[in-house]
């Protein structure tokens, strides 16, 4: 009778072992899944800080160029022609012709 108790408790022992094991299992899956998604949104992270430094970096050189009055650039015509036309940095897409003062 005794025997027959500790072959029932082995039994129940040994499901309960297979059971764990299964869940170790699937929790090692799921580890990999988490570990390889964590890996793709570091490298996003990475992809969306340097782009923010570009963006940042470009907008501080546009800023200075704004400062510095380097925003509204001639295009330049040939020699013959004697007016100049120059880029309006009001958002206007026509450029205004303007005359050329020689000196």
């Amino acid at each position: 009778e005794k025997n027959l108790k500790l072959e029932e408790k082995i039994t129940m022992l040994q499901q309960q072992n297979e059971e764990l094991r299964a869940r170790i299992e699937q929790n090692t899956v799921i580890t990999r899944q988490l570990s390889e998604e964590n890996a793709n949104l570091q490298e996003y992270v990475e992809k969306e800080v340097e782009e923010k430094k570009k963006l940042s970096r470009t907008n501080e050189e546009l800023l200075w160029k704004l400062q510095e009055g380097d925003a509204v650039s001639p295009v330049k015509l040939p020699p013959e022609s004697s007016t100049s036309f120059y880029r309006c940095s009001s958002g206007n897409s026509s450029p205004a012709k303007v005359r050329t003062l020689r000196r």
